[in-house]
């Protein structure tokens, strides 16, 4: 991948909480517009790697970026280029999916947010369940295929 590909960049990423040691040596590379999941055990680091991207979190050492900025010396502008959203408290249940990502489209202050998420809801094969209240989506929905 060239650097213009590359989203996220995490190299020798390590990170210790007083005397325990939660990352060794992470690496990975996220390419530009793909999906990328983070998986592990409970306790693997995986939190702790979203908030140090997220800029949460201060790693002891490694280098990362996130849409080519170093989350340690540029944290405002990675914040100001992601999104970050929890599976619980992210979304209003009493409105439609549609209408949550409408809504952080415009906070985002994205030109023509319904297009954006007409478009966001065909990629990714969400539009049968983008009109029905969030309520009544289970915790780990995923759209049939």
């Amino acid at each position: 991948m060239t650097p213009n590909e590359i989203a996220i960049s995490v190299q020798g990423l390590k990170k210790s909480y007083k005397n325990i040691t939660v990352l060794t040596g992470v690496d990975f590379d996220v390419k530009a517009g793909s999906i990328f999941a983070l998986l592990g055990s409970n306790g693997a680091g995986k939190t702790t790697i979203v908030k140090i991207l997220s800029t949460l979190l201060k790693q002891d050492s490694g280098n990362v970026t996130v849409n080519g900025f170093d989350v340690l010396l540029k944290p405002g502008n990675v914040r100001q280029s992601i999104s970050l959203t929890g599976q619980f408290a992210a979304v209003d249940e009493v409105l439609t999916g549609r209408e949550n990502i409408v809504m952080i489209a415009k906070l985002r202050h994205l030109s023509n947010p319904y297009q954006v998420v007409d478009d966001l809801l065909k990629r990714f094969g969400l539009t049968d369940a983008a009109d029905r209240r969030v309520s009544t989506y289970s915790g780990g929905y995923a759209p049939q295929t």
